[in-house]
């Protein structure tokens, strides 16, 4: 077996498209169109498909609807996530699974204990997000989409093709996801183009799409974790991922001043992600007693760090000065696919770790997410992140830059308003 992915129609998304500081802007002040085809898409269906879908993810499958969504979140023994996507019913019997839970469920379904087949397909998926990104998709389709409720989805007609509406997004405002066979994707995304040219639409672009995730607090596999698959217990399933996916899924480049001795130590669990509220203990799943223990009193929980504006300056401004460098801080953030983990103290001591740092231009701050301990996680709460390397050895050939402490407080996530859930009648 092979899983299909990835945008057929063209050529991957750019690095930018009109500039960054407008892509960004564009789901505050209009709306955007994003692509994310490249993630994994299938169809689980049969008559113990939710069975197996219930025994590996911490969700509760009480009350769920035909035409229902869901945040999917799949964990190990320990609790900590494996995979997290989105799931669809479409019947009874039929779900769709899009990202990386559609491995780990294929890989558990091939233990032949469930009555159920798995088809994989080559799909895209394009965000619609932003505060006119209802008008767009009205200008769009035919179908009246107001009765649509958040994580809930419909059939629409786009350019003559049949597309799936799914209402939710990473942007943190009114949106859809739009998805359907590759093949139709070029047709559908010039038709959005067209559609939105009244209502303001931006291409979003690669350089700036993981900062609606930073500032609506979506943390992302290898950006802010490293899923929970190294460990003796899963090397049976490492050799079936790579012989499955057509992405490379095993490798997870780690930087940044954090530092320990197992790769565990950058493994996170649902509630450290602030997903706690996903975790239904009305069913039998992986990780379940483990997470039952932290649902009750939790050691650790998502922020959001507001980086000091003086300290980032100078960072920057030692690049021009005599002495050690700082770290350069790529703007608005790490190109390059990889974890940069950085140490977080108060009063000199280790109490969180900082991924996913990023230049918000709508908010004029740098930002990260941190995991932190629960009793340091009071909004305003004055905290150091380590910027840099740590003590790792400097190459023989190149000059390393220096370690530097850069003050940062404490601040909610999400960081910026969660608009998704307005009612779309009131707009």
């Amino acid at each position: 077996m092979r899983a299909a992915n990835g945008r057929r129609f063209g050529a991957r998304r750019r690095q930018e498209y009109t500039n960054w500081f407008d892509e960004q802007r564009s789901w505050k002040d209009t709306c955007y169109v994003g692509d994310w085809s490249f993630l994994a898409n299938c169809r689980l269906r049969g008559p113990e498909a939710l069975s197996l879908l219930s025994a590996l993810s911490v969700n509760s499958f009480r009350d769920y609807d035909v035409g229902q969504g869901k945040h999917l979140v799949q964990c190990d023994e320990d609790g900590h996530v494996v995979a997290e996507g989105v799931l669809l019913r479409e019947s009874d019997e039929a779900f769709v699974l899009h990202g990386v839970p559609g491995y780990w469920t294929a890989y558990n379904l091939e233990s032949g204990a469930y009555d159920a087949t798995m088809e994989w397909r080559d799909t895209f998926n394009f965000q619609v997000q932003g505060p006119n990104a209802l008008y767009v998709l009205e200008a769009l389709v035919d179908e009246s989409i107001r009765d649509v409720e958040f994580i809930h989805f419909a059939t629409v007609t786009i350019a003559g093709r049949e597309v799936t509406a799914v209402r939710m997004g990473m942007a943190g405002e009114v949106g859809f996801e739009l998805q359907g066979p590759a093949e139709d994707g070029k047709a559908v995304w010039n038709a959005i183009l067209e559609a939105g040219q009244d209502w303001g639409i931006l291409e979003l672009s690669a350089k700036t799409s993981s900062i609606n995730h930073l500032e609506a607090s979506f943390p992302t596999r290898g950006r802010d974790y490293v899923p929970a698959i190294f460990g003796e217990a899963m090397a049976d399933y490492r050799t079936w991922l790579e012989a499955a996916s057509t992405r490379d899924l095993l490798t997870y480049p780690i930087e940044g001043s954090f530092d320990a001795d197992d790769v565990s130590a950058w493994y996170r669990t649902p509630v450290e992600l602030g997903w706690g509220g996903n975790v239904a203990f009305d069913h039998e799943f992986v990780g379940r007693a483990a997470l039952s223990t932290e649902v009750r009193d939790p050691s650790r929980t998502i922020v959001t760090l507001v980086w000091d504006a003086d300290d980032v300056v100078s960072g920057y401004a030692s690049l021009f000065a005599d002495g050690p460098a700082a770290k350069f801080m790529e703007m608005p953030h790490q190109q390059k696919r990889g974890m940069v983990a950085d140490e977080v103290r108060r009063n000199g001591e280790p109490v969180g770790v900082s991924t996913c740092r990023g230049y918000s231009y709508y908010f004029r701050e740098m930002l990260s997410l941190c995991v932190i301990g629960v009793e340091h996680n009071e909004p305003g709460t004055e905290v150091t992140v380590v910027w840099g390397e740590g003590e790792a050895p400097a190459s023989p050939t190149v000059e390393s830059h220096e370690p530097v402490a850069i003050r940062a407080h404490v601040a909610p996530a999400p960081y910026k308003p969660d608009n998704r859930r307005v009612d779309l009648h009131s707009l």
